[in-house]
């Protein structure tokens, strides 16, 4: 894999420019490792998401402005772009989506500085596929339920809620 190409979710090792159509819920992850890349697009793939994969943050970045994805997994430690510096620009840009960053090494400190911008959920390598799934299920599950009760005083409780904890919850 290139470190600028987008891997579509019909082909996770041949690099290609073509989106697929959306067919149900569509996870954009970044991972630089090709193997731990195509560990996860296979075992998502098989749960039934539609994957889509970026071997560096600024390729990401440019597919999140492209396309539109239900979840963000990222690694920290990437090529280009760092994982909490495309988080940066997905608060600058003010996009909602729910973020996993699997990562080996916790930017603690930067989280500390831009108490804004800690991921939903965090996934310490080494995981498991049982343990990927769960996280990806329930962030998936977390969203879903905020958008069928979307509702002004429920985005208010939850807005309340994220200022409470500024760390997010790490998947063990």
């Amino acid at each position: 894999m290139t470190a600028n190409s987008l891997l579509t979710a019909d082909d996770p090792f041949e690099a290609r420019v073509e989106h697929q159509p959306y067919h149900g819920k569509r996870i954009l992850l970044v991972e630089d490792e090709p193997l731990i890349c195509q560990f996860c697009v296979k075992a998502l793939r098989n749960s039934g998401y539609v994957v889509d994969a970026a071997g560096d943050g600024t390729t990401a970045w440019i597919a999140l402005q492209l396309y539109d994805y239900d979840l963000l997994i990222t690694d920290n430690d990437l090529p280009t772009l760092s994982g909490v510096d495309l988080l940066k620009r997905l608060h600058a840009a003010c996009f909602v989506l729910p973020v996993i960053m699997a990562t080996g090494n916790y930017p603690q400190e930067e989280f500390n500085r831009h108490p804004h911008l800690p991921p939903a959920t965090v996934l310490l390598k080494p995981y498991t596929v049982a343990k990927l799934l769960t996280v990806v299920n329930g962030a998936l599950g977390a969203t879903r339920n905020v958008q069928e009760r979307w509702l002004i005083p429920d985005l208010q409780r939850l807005t309340d809620r994220g200022r409470q904890s500024s760390n997010p919850p790490f998947a063990e």
